[in-house]
This record gives structure tokens, C-alpha cells and sequence, in this order.
């Protein structure tokens, strides 16, 4: 399981990518798991991290998913429109958009 840190802003969105991309490299489920329960401080750089990081996991055959997304940070995916991009597998897929 991948975790994101407490906080992820545009200054600290290529360190964590950079992070996230060689531990979901490594990962050797099926699925990789972002926990972001502790993300509290966030713009919008977070999205594109874990956009990102989606991109690859998917490029490399697996399939990705993010548990504990805070609910401003899950609305701000909602307004962009890709809530189903960033899926919780606490969620069935189709309520998760």
C-alpha cells in the first residue's frame, strides 16, 4: 500500500510523485492501493499526482485505487469531473463518480 503524506501541494507534488511511482513500480499486487487518510493540506497538485500515478499503474497492468480521499478533496475531483478516475475500493464502482 502506497501512502500519501500529510501534505501535498505544488511544492511537494514532484518529490511525492517521484515517491508514489517507484513504490507502485515495486508493488507486486494486482492492484495498488493509495491510502490518503492522512493527506489533510492539499491543492489541487494532489489530483494531478494521483492522476499520475493512475496513468502508470495502468500502463504497467494493474489496477489502482485510492481509500480515505478527504470529502473536499473528492468534491474538487467531482468539479473536474474525475471522481471514477480515483476510485475507493470501499465503494462500489459505480458509486464511487
Amino acid at each position: 500500500m502506497l501512502v500519501l503524506p500529510a501534505e501535498l501541494t505544488h511544492a511537494q507534488a514532484p518529490t511525492c510523485l517521484n515517491m508514489l511511482l517507484k513504490a507502485a513500480r515495486a508493488e507486486s499486487e494486482p492492484q495498488v492501493l493509495v491510502d490518503a487518510t492522512a493527506l489533510t493540506r492539499f491543492d489541487s497538485s494532489a489530483l494531478a499526482v494521483l492522476l499520475e500515478c493512475r496513468r502508470e499503474c495502468l500502463q504497467d497492468g494493474k489496477r489502482f485505487a485510492v481509500r480515505g480521499l478527504a470529502p473536499r478533496l473528492r468534491e474538487l475531483a467531482g468539479l473536474y469531473g474525475i471522481s471514477a478516475l480515483l476510485p475507493d475500493p470501499a465503494l462500489p464502482e459505480d458509486t464511487a463518480a
